[in-house]
């Protein structure tokens, strides 16, 4: 069964939709784990820092963007943690799912930069065709 479920998400509202089938699967399976992996894209660590103080604001601005997501898994009392990374975000998601060997991974079909994946190609369909476990994509 899905012990290690890792949970794609960047804050935007198909992530908050991502982690509600997170939760609801999450909750039904003893012991399960949720892992919520933010990955800080390299390509707007730049602008992060230039409107930022110092790291513990980019590191405190981050953590609130996945607010709603630790709440929706608290709600259901699912075990989850958090862990950011950096890099771009399909090929990130990929690495880290294939070398942890998660069990399954749930990513929001689009995330915050619409553009961008309309003319590279999404994410979530850069993890569905390289990772190594199944893959709910939620819309």
């Amino acid at each position: 069964m899905y012990q290690r479920i890792l949970l794609a998400a960047d804050g935007s509202k198909n992530s908050i939709r991502a982690a509600q089938e997170a939760a609801k699967i999450a909750s039904l399976i003893p012991d399960s784990t949720v892992e919520i992996l933010f990955v800080a894209d390299l390509s707007k660590i730049k602008s992060e820092v230039l409107h930022s103080q110092n790291h513990e604001e980019i590191e405190l601005k981050r953590h609130q963007k996945l607010l709603p997501i630790a709440e929706q898994l608290s709600a259901k009392n699912v075990n989850h943690e958090t862990k950011i990374i950096t890099g771009d975000p399909g090929p990130a998601i990929v690495e880290y799912a294939n070398n942890e060997k998660v069990d399954l991974v749930i990513i929001g079909s689009r995330g915050l930069n619409a553009l961008q994946e309309f003319v590279l190609g999404s994410v979530s369909h850069k993890v569905v065709k390289r990772v190594l476990c199944p893959v709910i994509v939620v819309k």
